[in-house]
Formats: C-alpha cells, structure tokens, sequence
C-alpha cells in the first residue's frame, strides 16, 4: 500500500510538471513555461527588450551598497551589450525590437570555482582531464587545452542562469595546473574564453597528501613549494642575466615560466585549503613571495577574518551544502554570511568532487547562503558582482549596466526559492537556453 501511494504521488507529480498551468498540489505555483517571447525569431541588427516584473541590476551605488532592485525594470540589448537600464517609465523602447518578458531577471550567473568543461558527466576515463596525478607539481598545464565546449555539463548548469565560469585543474596535488574563465555557450574553446589564464591551482592539507610518497606531510607540502618558487626565480634571473645572447641562453621550463609569473604578480595563486592551519600557511607562504593570493574552499576561514581581511584576500567560498566530513568536518553553512560581514570579498563556487555529477549549481548554493544569514542582496551578489570583481571580469559582467554584455537569467519567481525555474538565459544578447529548468 505505501508503495502504491509512492508511485501515484510520482504519477501525480510528472503529469502535473508537464502541464503549462498547474492544478491539484500545484496550482499556484509559477508557470513551468519558458519566458514570454524567447522563442522570437531575431534578426542580426534587431535590437532585444527584456520587460522585467522585478528586474535585479546588483549594480553598486558610489559607496558600495546594493542598488534596489526595479519593479517595472526594462534591459535593453544590441549588438551584444547592454545599452539602457532603469525603469519601464523611462526607457525608450526601440521600435521593432524583439520583446521577451519574464516576472524576475538577474544578471548572468557567475560560478567562482569549478572543474565544469574538463570533468564530464559521463564520469568515465575519456572525459576526467581535471588532474594529472603523475607529479605533484605541475604548473604549466593549461585549463584551455583540456576544455571540451560541448560537454553536456556545460548545458546543464547553463540551464540554470550560470552564464560564465571559472574553471580549471581541480585540488588533489601540490600545483595541479592552470584555470580559465570561459562563457557557457556551446562550442569551440576559443569562442568562448574570456581569459585564457586566471589562476595557478595548488592544493594544501590532507587532499594533497600522499602514504609513502612527497609530500606526505603538511612541512613537506610548504617545503616543495618554496623550493618550487625558488628555482623559479632563479630561473628568471638566468634569463635576465642572458638578455638577448644566445650563447648565455638558457632552455625554456614552461613550469617555472608559470611560476615567474604568479611571482610577479602576474596571475595570482589560488589555494584550495579548508583547514585553520592549511589556511595559515598559505596566507604565509603568500606573504614570504609577495604572491597575490586566492583561499579556496576555506571551510574555517572564520577563525582567520581579521588576518584574512588585513591581508586582503578573497575567499571563493565552499559550497554550503558540501558534506561536512574529512578536512571539510567543520564546515559551516554561515561561512559566507560572516565573510562578508567581515568586508572580506567573497564569491561562491560549485568546487570539486570525486563523485558524479562532480559539480554543483551555484544558484541553490547561494540560496543556502540566504538561509544562513546571508542577506539576499549579498547572496545574489556572491554569483554576480562579487565574484566579477575577485575574477577581475566586472567591467563585462556580474551586473546588468549600459556597456557590459548582455549575460541575462530569467525566472518565474524568486531565484532562490526552490520552486523557482530558469526559463531563459541569454548571453551576450542571444538566446542560449530556453528550456525550463
């Protein structure tokens, strides 16, 4: 018998999720049809309107607080990028324009950190390029050459408004390679990066660490990467010294080329370290090579805010809702409320996992947040804006203003409930998504 009632209730709910109008259990609740006028066929001068119920721009007012959101908001789209913003009362609406409507618009979603493009749904050998575990330092490796454009991943967390991410090596050795931030249209690699090269990725604490191997120990994981960072410099010492004579030349190490670079400052160096001494001896590692510094994961970041925000350091943000076990065994779901509390930039990711699908969508990440102390402003902000900011990407996405690409998400209702659907996503000015997710 209960059986039975399981599966009618099943019955009940698929038969009602394909209807456009729901009724019964769910009547009342938002319309599981795409966004009004999506499927407008467009053509290549056509300038687009959005006609939003509530229109969420998270642009920054002169003293860094959240613009309110506008009610009756009109975004105004062509060739790409954003030309108007601001109210329907005062907004002109090109003449001839395609109009799509929807009750809520977002910017495009930002996800901070994530393996999404070189970690494949399939989870099977030909689509897990995220890690290279032959060495543990490997810092020439290059995100863009492992990143497959058609993964259905890509798809799937399009789907739910994330337009651009940042993605990568994931954690699991000392250096594990470079990361990238790339759009999430369908295609070839070269179509979609936004930057080629963020970030190196390294990894400190028991992740990193290997029985019977190097490093297996937290000292030996900070020894290596001194030594790394040494031979480094001295490496662009030889170069400087040889100048322009072939016979003082020296042969090209692509690993310390990379290197040269975050200890330039070039790119900086993001660290995936969850706990409170990991944390610690990245900021000081950081601090002896006047390196630019990204703590990653960060689960007890809380007990560092002062050091963290004196150092200015951003923190891309564990998922909330990441399993508390392991070095993650004391992970809060208050974390990112008391970052930002603490004027500390903060962004929140998808991150890394060894089991399928190996990503998360940053959408209910942030919704957590929310529920966390997180105002939804600052939640909203953390996959928008302020992740933009920390990416070094804000002067073409993370908000909805004149001049930046029109990255757009649509919703039925408040992005953070969870019977909320995506139904559109746009990305600079065309429609990529129109599924109801």
């Amino acid at each position: 018998m209960r059986l039975f009632t399981l599966l009618a209730v099943g019955l009940l709910w698929a038969t009602t999720a394909c209807a456009q109008t729901p009724t019964g259990p769910l009547e009342g609740l938002p319309d599981r049809s795409p966004a009004k006028g999506i499927d407008t066929p467009v053509t290549a001068n056509q300038a687009t309107v959005i006609l939003a119920g509530m229109l969420h721009t998270q642009q920054r007012t002169s003293a860094g607080k959240w613009r309110a959101p506008i009610e009756n908001g009109v975004v105004v789209i062509s060739g790409g990028k954003i030309t108007a913003v601001g109210a329907r009362s005062a907004v002109t609406i090109p003449a001839g324009a395609r109009v799509i409507e929807a009750p809520i618009v977002t910017p495009g979603l930002i996800d901070a950190r994530s393996v999404v493009g070189l970690s494949g749904w399939l989870n099977s050998r030909h689509d897990q390029d995220q890690i290279e575990n032959s060495e543990p330092i490997q810092s020439e490796l290059r995100a863009i050459d492992a990143y497959n454009g058609r993964e259905p991943l890509i798809e799937w967390i399009r789907s739910f408004g994330v337009t651009t991410v940042h993605t990568g090596h994931a954690p699991g050795q000392l250096i594990t390679g470079q990361t990238m931030i790339v759009k999430t249209r369908t295609g070839e690699v070269d179509a979609v990066v936004v930057k080629p090269l963020f970030a190196v990725a390294a990894t400190l604490g028991d992740d990193a660490m290997v029985e019977g191997k190097s490093p297996g120990t937290r000292a030996k994981q900070l020894a290596m990467l001194r030594q790394a960072f040494i031979g480094a410099k001295e490496y662009g010492e030889k170069i400087a010294r040889a100048g322009d004579d072939p016979e003082k030349a020296t042969d090209r190490d692509l690993r310390k080329e990379t290197l040269l670079r975050v200890l330039s400052g070039e790119i900086p160096l993001m660290v995936t370290c969850m706990r409170s001494v990991d944390i610690q001896n990245a900021m000081r590692l950081a601090d002896e090579f006047q390196l630019k510094l990204i703590l990653d994961g960060a689960a007890e970041a809380y007990e560092h805010l002062d050091a963290i925000r004196a150092a200015g350091i951003p923190v891309l943000a564990h998922p909330p809702m990441y399993r508390a076990s392991g070095e993650l065994e004391n992970a809060s779901m208050t974390t990112v409320s008391k970052l930002i509390a603490a004027g500390i930039p903060c962004a929140l990711e998808s991150g890394y996992e060894g089991y399928v699908p190996k990503t998360r969508v940053v959408l209910y990440e942030a919704a957590i947040a929310c529920s966390f102390g997180t105002s939804f402003a600052d939640a909203l902000g953390t996959i928008t804006l302020s992740a933009a900011e920390i990416l070094g990407i804000a002067d073409r996405v993370g908000s909805l203003a004149v001049g930046k690409d029109a990255d757009v998400a649509l919703y039925d209702g408040d992005p953070f409930e969870y019977t909320t659907h995506c139904v559109g996503v746009l990305i600079e000015g065309v429609v990529v998504s129109d599924v109801v997710r």
